[in-house]
């Protein structure tokens, strides 16, 4: 083999290690020095007016992640609704049960 070819030799390829599916499943995502959480993927059916609706809004960044942010969004929304929900509940009770405390 000539000594000026890119092509690795036998000794330079195993300098490391083979990396297999277990590693990579074993390994972690970051984002900087934050683990991130992976994607998944799925195949899912959508009406089509909402594949082209989401296409025409998302332009160059991918509507895929726009649906994915949209759907980030409603369950983030969910969540804050159903805690402000516990929170006025609290109060009322609290209220009911000690109507002149203030």
């Amino acid at each position: 083999m000539n000594n000026s070819s890119s092509t690795p030799t036998f000794d330079q390829r195993d300098e490391y290690p083979q990396v297999t599916q277990a590693d990579l499943d074993r390994a972690q995502f970051r984002v900087g020095l934050k683990p991130t959480p992976r994607k998944r993927r799925v195949t899912i059916m959508l009406d089509t007016g909402l594949v082209e609706y989401f296409k025409a809004k998302a332009g160059k960044r991918g509507y895929q992640t726009l649906i994915n942010d949209t759907l980030r969004q409603a369950v983030e929304q969910e969540d804050l609704e159903e805690k402000l929900r516990c929170i006025i509940r609290e109060e009322l009770n609290r209220e009911v049960e000690q109507p002149n405390a203030k």
